[in-house]
């Protein structure tokens, strides 16, 4: 069978392959360009290849280059404005126009995203088997010298904003690892500043306050445009190495604590007690003075009353004085009757009034 003599119209093998033939719906690509041709003439009596054709391009291409100066800052941005490199302005969220390149350029930093700086640890990496995220430990940004000269271990982040644009973008060039370099320098320094005890227990929220005022004035100084929102500390320990070992000096000087408070305690509740027993016996023996004083003065006061009555009257008084001595002297003796007339015998003697005491007291 000859291949020209095949019904589609196909060629011979040798004379260029088959031609389809065009749908009727498909547009003839030639024909459309044609078309443009035509109506660009209309336009442009000489065509491209003339002075009017040329100045119709460059227009055009003038008129796009000036609308690609217009650009848009979004909410979380700041426009930097930049004319032949050197910054003139900052523009605010919204449709905004700078000339366009390469008189001016633009750049559109996120002014409201808060970042992350990790000193000391590392993490965001997913560990497959158990779902969790791993934080690997930075012992050479983390392991800090204290000012009792013991080690400690510290890992914290930082937070900052971008709080100037224009400083933030020519200022410095490395703005996170400024960042993270001014935070480990900072929080050495505040921690080398106390002693380990206190670095663990409660100056914790103190010291996350100094690091973040410190890091903020030396950013401050190098003009950087950074504002520092929080320092969060993530742990502070001993060294992994000895942590065993500070952990039973912790727990001995809790246990020293816990004996010095009883001993306080006790102290608390012994020394008023005995103070109060020694005020009362104080108090006790000024009184004892005060009537011993007292009876004295007055002992001395009646042996000079009497004394005055003896040199008035000697004899009345000497006899006086006798009789109530010996008053007193038989009071205190039991009475014997001797009959001196009668021989030598003793007289019996019955005591009705002792006799009378003993019913009494019965």
């Amino acid at each position: 069978m000859p291949w020209d003599n095949n019904n589609d119209g196909d060629r011979n093998p040798w004379g260029g392959g088959p031609q389809k033939r065009r749908p009727s719906n498909e547009p003839d690509i030639e024909e459309v360009i044609r078309q443009a041709q035509d109506r660009m003439k209309k336009f442009i009596p000489g065509g491209f290849g003339g002075v009017s054709g040329i100045i119709f391009v460059v227009a055009i291409l003038a008129v796009i280059w000036g609308l690609s100066g217009f650009y848009r800052v979004q909410a979380d941005e700041q426009g930097v404005v930049l004319r032949f490199g050197k910054f003139t302005a900052q523009t605010s969220p919204g449709l905004n126009y700078h000339l366009p390149w390469p008189i001016e350029t633009v750049y559109t930093p996120k002014v409201t995203t808060v970042n992350r700086v990790e000193i000391g640890m590392r993490g965001g990496q997913e560990d497959r088997q158990s779902s969790s995220v791993v934080t690997r430990d930075v012992p050479e940004e983390s392991l800090m010298l204290t000012g009792d000269e013991n080690i400690v271990d510290v890992d914290f982040a930082v937070f900052w904003v971008i709080t100037n644009a224009a400083d933030f973008l020519f200022n410095i060039q490395n703005p996170e690892g400024t960042v993270k370099a001014v935070a480990e320098s900072t929080m050495r320094e505040i921690i080398g500043q106390n002693n380990i005890q206190p670095i663990l227990t409660e100056q914790r929220q103190s010291n996350e306050e100094r690091v973040k005022n410190l890091m903020q004035a030396t950013l401050d100084g190098y003009g950087a445009g950074i504002g520092i929102t929080q320092v969060k500390m993530q742990k502070v320990d001993p060294p992994a190495a000895v942590i065993d070992a500070f952990r039973d000096v912790q727990a001995a000087r809790a246990d020293q604590e816990r004996a010095r408070n009883e001993a306080n305690s006790y102290a608390n509740r012994v020394v008023p007690e005995a103070q109060g027993e020694a005020f009362g016996i104080r108090r006790e023996a000024e009184a004892f003075r005060a009537q011993t004083v007292a009876e004295a003065d007055g002992e001395a006061s009646r042996f000079a009353a009497i004394l005055r009555e003896y040199e008035n009257a000697k004899g009345v008084t000497r006899e006086r004085i006798f009789l109530e001595t010996m008053e007193r002297v038989v009071a205190r003796s039991s009475t014997i009757v001797l009959d001196t007339k009668n021989g030598s015998g003793v007289v019996p003697y019955l005591p009705l009034d002792q006799l009378n005491k003993k019913r009494e007291a019965k």
